[in-house]
């Protein structure tokens, strides 16, 4: 399928301070380790969108667990893939 994947702001910014917190925590190493772990995800999820459940049934948006810490919440739309947001999971829930 590879649809083309797009990102929201929030997308960017959560992705960023998880880096950041990543970064400060457990060092370079863990942080390449995780990125790449983000684009085989996000790369899995371009060809094979439907694969995720839906996180929220009335609006259509999917969590993808990246690690048992974070999670990736991304909306198919007809022609691309919205990224919303990368989450911690050890927050409070989120709801959309």
């Amino acid at each position: 399928m590879n649809v083309e994947l797009r990102f929201t702001l929030e997308a960017e910014e959560t992705f960023d301070a998880l880096v950041t917190q990543l970064q400060e925590k457990w060092g370079d190493r863990f942080v390449v380790k995780f990125e790449t772990k983000v684009l085989k995800a996000l790369k899995t999820i371009a060809n094979t969108p439907f694969l995720y459940p839906v996180a929220e049934e009335n609006t259509g948006i999917r969590k993808c667990i990246l690690h048992k810490s974070c999670s990736v919440f991304y909306k198919i739309n007809e022609d691309n893939i919205v990224i919303i947001c990368f989450w911690d999971n050890r927050q409070d829930p989120i709801f959309f």
